[in-house]
């Protein structure tokens, strides 16, 4: 995902379509717009696990790619071609650490022993390290609300993934991934924030330039030690149609859209909720288990992100 559009356009940029799309968007209450991260970022651990039944991880990571950045060229050619160079530069540096090393981490965790859920549940502990981030880095103010809901959302969090915190056979070095995965996003995540009205760069464009910085990024990688040239089976397609339009666009696009609307620990509070939301999607696609724990970890999480929403804003 990548960054946000604020309302203002560059210099030179066409703002009609642009603008359309923001009065869309802002008509929105953003609770329903968090509802939809939710189910979009969530969707994409789901999207990981089938895709290993049909191809490499990283070359449907990089199919998905181009098939994001062939989709939206039509809409966006005439925003990057007016758009600077540094603020291209500075959304495909953003691109690479919220795209590119946060899915790279976690997939090659997964692809190394590690179980998906584990990395799953150290990657959303991106509230905290969001936090920290925010208040260490840019002495961002949270009060003892803020604190308190991202405590209890956490908790919720580990009790969802209770099932899953046992080592496997993975070499120890590879459940260090999923951190380094968590603090990319979250330092891109405060990095879009504090820069997003000195950046701005309309959503569309945001997206395309993300995914072509993680085209070219994955492309290296399964060029190198990999399958580069896609496998032509209706799951591979499945499963590269379902990383570009619900894990990416939805994802990524709700994400930071919503980061434009509010602040980087609200929006990552909301990721909380989104181990609950992949189990059910894992119950709904492949049979998987509910549990009333799970319930149990699903409603603390939920209180906790509510106590975050309701807190006064950062300063």
């Amino acid at each position: 995902m990548t960054a946000t559009a604020s309302h203002a356009a560059p210099h030179g940029q066409a703002k009609r379509p642009a603008s359309r799309l923001h009065r869309l968007i802002d008509t929105l209450p953003l609770l329903v717009l968090e509802a939809g991260l939710i189910l979009a970022w969530s969707s994409g651990f789901i999207g990981m696990r089938f895709t290993t039944d049909h191809a490499p991880v990283f070359t449907v990571l990089l199919w998905r790619c181009v098939l994001v950045g062939i989709a939206l060229l039509p809409w966006v050619i005439r925003s990057l071609r007016a758009a600077p160079a540094s603020v291209l530069l500075h959304h495909a540096g953003i691109g690479l650490l919220s795209m590119t090393l946060y899915l790279a981490c976690v997939a090659r965790a997964i692809e190394l022993g590690v179980s998906s859920g584990f990395a799953a549940l150290i990657a959303d502990l991106m509230p905290i390290g969001t936090a920290l981030l925010a208040t260490i880095v840019f002495r961002a103010r949270l009060n003892a609300r803020v604190w308190a809901g991202l405590a209890i959302g956490l908790v919720g969090v580990v009790i969802v993934g209770h099932d899953v915190l046992a080592l496997g056979d993975a070499p120890l070095w590879a459940y260090a991934l999923p951190f380094v995965s968590m603090l990319a996003l979250a330092v891109a995540t405060v990095w879009q924030k504090r820069t997003q009205h000195a950046h701005a760069l309309g959503l569309l464009p945001t997206l395309w330039v993300q995914c072509m910085i993680s085209g070219v990024a994955f492309g290296a990688v399964v060029a190198y030690d990999g399958q580069l040239m896609p496998v032509l089976t209706p799951g591979f397609a499945a499963a590269t149609l379902w990383m570009a339009l619900p894990a990416t666009l939805g994802g990524y696009g709700l994400y930071w859209i919503c980061l434009r609307r509010s602040s980087p620990t609200r929006v990552a509070s909301v990721l909380y909720l989104s181990p609950g939301a992949t189990v059910i999607w894992a119950w709904a696609m492949f049979g998987e288990p509910l549990s009333w724990l799970i319930a149990a970890g699903v409603a603390i999480s939920a209180a906790g992100v509510w106590l975050v929403i309701r807190a006064k804003p950062e300063a």
